[in-house]
């Protein structure tokens, strides 16, 4: 929507898109049941962001929380999998997974 490289990029458009991503509602999303319609790489791609999310959580908020550089390194791994994946998604379905951590849906109560 907002990406893409180089001159084709509103750089100002692109920093507003992706600083107004708010994690929670976001992870909200990609745990909704709404997610199982989708190809396989967007399902991929959103059950990672919840986990990579739960992760970033509790090594921000538990001071507990300790992770071996072997186990962040295949996070790293496992995310520029689900990335390059979701990439191989048709355009019309990551569109539609867009508008569904962009948005709010309307038919949800608060």
């Amino acid at each position: 929507m907002m990406g893409g490289n180089g001159s084709s990029r509103s750089r100002h458009a692109w920093k507003q898109v992706y600083r107004a991503l708010s994690h929670g509602p976001t992870k909200k999303a990609c745990s909704h049941k709404s997610v199982e319609k989708f190809p396989k790489e967007v399902q991929d791609f959103a059950n990672m962001f919840v986990q990579m999310q739960t992760k970033r959580h509790a090594a921000d908020y538990d001071p507990t929380t300790r992770s071996k550089k072997s186990t962040v390194l295949l996070d790293i791994e496992g995310v520029e999998a689900a990335i390059n994946d979701f990439m191989k998604a048709a355009v019309k379905d990551r569109r539609a997974f867009a508008a569904l951590v962009l948005f709010k849906q309307q038919n949800e109560r608060e």
